[in-house]
């Protein structure tokens, strides 16, 4: 078959790759190219224990006292809120502990192995330098900060997360980069590391055309459809028509996908993350400061802070508040540390109401399939969700209950 991938982020890239190793001609389109939005900016951590949702039962309390304060990593633009109240009052709905059980359950049987899964799909391919099998670690100030954070280690108990608890001082031996700023220190692991997300992605992408795969920069416009089920898609570069089309466009599905009949609530989370360039002092492990919701990641010459949120609209430039909060964040954490230079970013996350991303067909006769949603766990989920595509495409049940990432539950919303 011809199958045709609309979008050069890891799902889309790892889609397109099992695709072609399963014998089939794969057209990968995307406006600008390989790992150009949040494949590149990610905090480049295989987050196999990320399986507890923003939306705890504790957000309802906390939220609005996060947005009032200067130093909380959740931010809005305020121009914003009258197109984002529908959307937020879906997402609001799924704070409580039943729907985190859900979420729990569901992204644990994605996420557990993509470690393995990473390695699988870069295997012999130049990307398969930048995997890491690091700890990922929560440094948290004191460890009654620790304590309060109960909820979400318990449901990651539950889960069958792997991690081990340590203090600060014992975890500063084998790493001095934080001195005695953490009282109590975290260590998932199974865990794992991207050293380049971009680099990563991009050279997965060269791999799929080195083996004779097409990849066609242009923008889709717009749908064609036939009945219930997609026609083509009209590009920049005219009508693109395949066997079978994969949506994996990130924040950028959600009008697609409700001309596909798919209504799913939908916003662009935006992330931040700034680079110390050259660093003084390089983490050895990837670090969440649980004080600041945000990771430090060692990477290829340079030092990268990611994380914050910021509910603003796809459309709107980057804010002050989140790089500048970044900023403070490190030199409060890494006082002495001397750098190059600096980079800043800003990129978006796609997120779903129940956070829980798309996988599987958009339609009963299989004409198209739906890869997109993964919110902060899009590299993460990345290498599995690719195979799980080219499975279905190819007719094999993957050994994973995809209920709840079906993309047909909204079909009727």
């Amino acid at each position: 078959m011809h199958i045709l991938v609309a979008g050069a982020g890891i799902v889309g890239v790892s889609t397109a790759i099992w695709l072609q190793r399963a014998g089939h001609s794969v057209t990968l389109v995307d406006r600008t190219g390989p790992a150009s939005g949040t494949s590149h900016g990610n905090a480049g951590v295989l987050a196999a224990g990320a399986v507890v949702p923003v939306t705890t039962p504790s957000l309802f309390k906390a939220a609005p006292g996060m947005l009032m304060r200067r130093d909380s990593p959740l931010f809005l633009r305020w121009s914003y809120l009258p197109k984002l109240l529908p959307f937020l009052a879906k997402y609001m709905r799924h704070a409580n502990d039943a729907h985190v059980d859900v979420y729990t359950n569901a992204m644990s049987a994605l996420l557990h192995d993509t470690y393995d899964q990473h390695m699988a799909l870069a295997k012999g391919t130049s990307a398969e330098q930048f995997i890491g099998a690091e700890d990922y670690c929560f440094g948290y100030q004191t460890h009654a900060d620790y304590l309060a954070d109960s909820y979400g280690w318990g449901k990651r108990d539950a889960a069958g997360v792997t991690y081990e608890v340590v203090s600060g001082k014992d975890y500063a031996k084998e790493d001095p980069t934080f001195g005695e700023a953490f009282e109590t220190v975290v260590r998932c692991k199974n865990h794992g590391r991207i050293s380049d997300p971009g680099a990563y992605v991009t050279a997965l992408a060269d791999h799929f055309v080195t083996e004779g795969g097409t990849l066609q920069i242009a923008t889709i416009n717009d749908l064609e459809m036939a009945g219930d089920t997609i026609a083509a898609l009209h590009s920049s570069d005219g009508r693109l028509t395949a066997d079978r089309i994969v949506f994996a466009l990130g924040p950028w599905s959600k009008e697609i996908a409700h001309k596909l009949g798919v209504k799913v609530p939908f916003e662009s989370e935006r992330g931040y993350h700034i680079e110390l360039i050259n660093p003084s002092q390089m983490p050895k492990n990837p670090m969440m400061v649980a004080s600041g919701k945000f990771v430090l990641t060692p990477m290829e010459g340079r030092l990268r802070a990611a994380g914050v949120i910021e509910f603003g609209g796809l459309e709107a430039g980057p804010s002050k508040g989140p790089l500048n909060l970044l900023k403070r964040q490190i030199d409060m954490l890494l006082p002495d540390v001397t750098y190059d230079s600096i980079v800043e970013w800003m990129g978006h996350r796609p997120a779903p109401a129940d956070s829980l991303p798309l996988i599987g067909a958009n339609d009963r006769h299989g004409k198209s399939y739906s890869a997109f949603g993964h919110q902060h766990v899009g590299l993460t989920g990345g290498a599995k969700t690719g195979r799980i595509i080219a499975d279905l495409i190819d007719g094999k049940k993957p050994n994973i209950d995809l209920a709840p990432f079906d993309p047909r539950k909204y079909a009727k919303i």
